[in-house]
C-alpha cells in the first residue's frame, strides 16, 4: 500500500489550495481515506475524513473552511482548503486504513500560510 499526498504549497492568508492523494494497493472505495495533518511544534491531529459511503466528517476548527472528496474511479482524494489561515501551516498527510485497521500514511504535503 503507498499514498502520494500532492498540492502543498505556498500561499497567502485567505488564499486556498487544493491537495491530492492517490493510492496503489488499496481502493478508497472500500475503505474510504482521511486527512491528518502537523503544524511544526505541534501533535499529528484530524483533519477530515471520508468514507467509502461518502459521509464526510471534520474536525471542530476547521469552521467550515475545507471540503473533503473522493473519486473512486481514480482511487484519489482531495481536500480543498479554502480561507487559509496562518494556524493551517502544516504538513498534511493522506491515510487510509485496510481490514485489520491497520493505518497508511502517505508522504505528506507542505502548506504554509503566510500572514
Amino acid at each position: 500500500v503507498q499514498l502520494q499526498a500532492s498540492g502543498g504549497g505556498l500561499v497567502q492568508a485567505g488564499g486556498s489550495l487544493r491537495l491530492s492523494c492517490t493510492a496503489t494497493g488499496i481502493l478508497f472505495s472500500v475503505h474510504g481515506m482521511g486527512w491528518f495533518r502537523r503544524a511544526p511544534g505541534k501533535q499529528r491531529e484530524l483533519v477530515a475524513i471520508i468514507t467509502n459511503g461518502g459521509d464526510t466528517k471534520y474536525a471542530d476548527f476547521l469552521r467550515g473552511r475545507f471540503t473533503i472528496s473522493a473519486d473512486n474511479a481514480k482511487n484519489m482524494g482531495f481536500l480543498q482548503m479554502n480561507s487559509l489561515e496562518p494556524e493551517d501551516t502544516a504538513v498534511y498527510y493522506c491515510v487510509t486504513t485496510d481490514n485489520n485497521d491497520r493505518p497508511y500514511f502517505g508522504q505528506g504535503t507542505l502548506v504554509t500560510v503566510s500572514s
